[in-house]
């Protein structure tokens, strides 16, 4: 008879049904807000981390990428694709997954759906700068783009920030009729606008959110005054922006890691002596933040792979006492490390 797999062939996954369970038990907004923080303080654990561009796969349809990265004590990786077509076949344009592991074994510790987990941790990522970037007493801000992400950016403004009114804009009506419906009990006062224009009117914070994958124009420097930050999360491959390159030459632009950005971001526009500043110098004391009350801030934000860390650990620590995961046997673990070939047999 074959002997049952080991305790170490277990390992815990997080079912899409459960990250839902996950995030209702202890609040969407608990949630952003305690994940803002574990961002931010790896964030501040910077020059533990590997870091490099991720690897990515692109095709006319869109972009399927690696995201690995390890502390020197845990690993984590995340498969992630990028279709903008998707929408139109039913299909979500964002699709994710992801796995945390050990690096003193290389033994997995956890999967986990990461489509949801991506989109959390996008808009607490956003949170994150806004607290340093934004003007103080933020309470208005204009979210461009109303698909996937766009309730989610607006909640964790709520939480972190304190932001009070979103005032919506989308090119399909029907996404900010979604948006508008989903955030209706949301304790944010929703007003859905005509253009983009409309949108900004009176923000302080600007989050462009798009999908397509093209050179788009999303924001004209005309539209743009001082004492703006903008929060740009729509760029995120080569030959995608949002913005105006003029918008850029006169605003602060803080990136996640400038390798990666310099490929895929905004300022994939702008000549190599473009200046920018990784984001983490502001959280060591290295570089300052907003330093005035009419400067253009702008967090050129493309995703990296340190704040999908961030998100596989915040959701494993909340893992234990609960019932929101199954242990699957994903390993072949026999009692001899050595008889691989053994284990098979006796399972005949």
């Amino acid at each position: 008879m074959p002997s049952a797999p080991s305790q170490l062939a277990y390992i815990p996954f997080v079912s899409v049904e459960n990250m839902m369970r996950l995030v209702h038990n202890f609040g969407i907004e608990t949630v952003l807000l305690e994940l803002t923080d574990a961002v931010e303080a790896d964030y501040r654990r910077w020059d533990l981390f590997e870091k490099s561009p991720r690897l990515a796969s692109h095709s006319k349809e869109g972009v399927i990428e690696l995201m690995p990265t390890s502390d020197g004590e845990a690993f984590s990786f995340k498969y992630v694709n990028g279709h903008p077509s998707n929408t139109a076949k039913g299909f979500q344009t964002v699709a994710a997954f992801g796995l945390l592991a050990r690096v003193d074994t290389g033994y997995p510790l956890m999967l986990t759906e990461m489509t949801l987990l991506t989109a959390l941790r996008t808009a607490a990522t956003s949170a994150m700068a806004a607290r340093y970037l934004a003007p103080e007493h933020s309470r208005v801000m204009a979210m461009i783009g109303n698909g996937a992400q766009a309730e989610f950016q607006a909640l964790a403004m709520k939480a972190v920030i304190g932001v009070e009114e979103v005032r919506l804009y989308d090119i399909d009506r029907s996404a900010t009729e979604k948006t508008a419906r989903n955030l209706a009990d949301s304790g944010l006062r929703i007003v859905s606008c005509s253009s983009a224009q409309d949108a900004i009117e009176g923000a302080q914070i600007i989050t462009t959110c798009t999908a397509d994958k093209a050179y788009a124009t999303i924001l004209t420097d005309n539209m743009v005054g001082p004492g703006i930050h903008i929060n740009a999360i729509g760029g995120d491959c080569p030959g995608k922006t949002e913005l105006h390159k003029d918008i850029l030459a006169r605003a602060e632009t803080f990136v996640e890691f400038e390798p990666q950005t310099r490929i895929e971001g905004e300022i994939q526009q702008m000549d190599a002596s473009y200046p920018v500043t990784e984001f983490w110098k502001v959280l060591s004391g290295d570089a300052e933040g907003r330093t005035n009350a009419r400067q253009i801030t702008l967090f050129d934000s493309v995703g990296f792979a340190t704040e999908d860390f961030s998100a596989l650990r915040y959701v494993y620590s909340k893992l234990p006492g609960t019932d929101y995961f199954q242990h699957i046997d994903i390993l072949a673990d026999p009692d001899d490390p050595r008889d691989l070939f053994g284990m098979l047999q006796r399972a005949a």
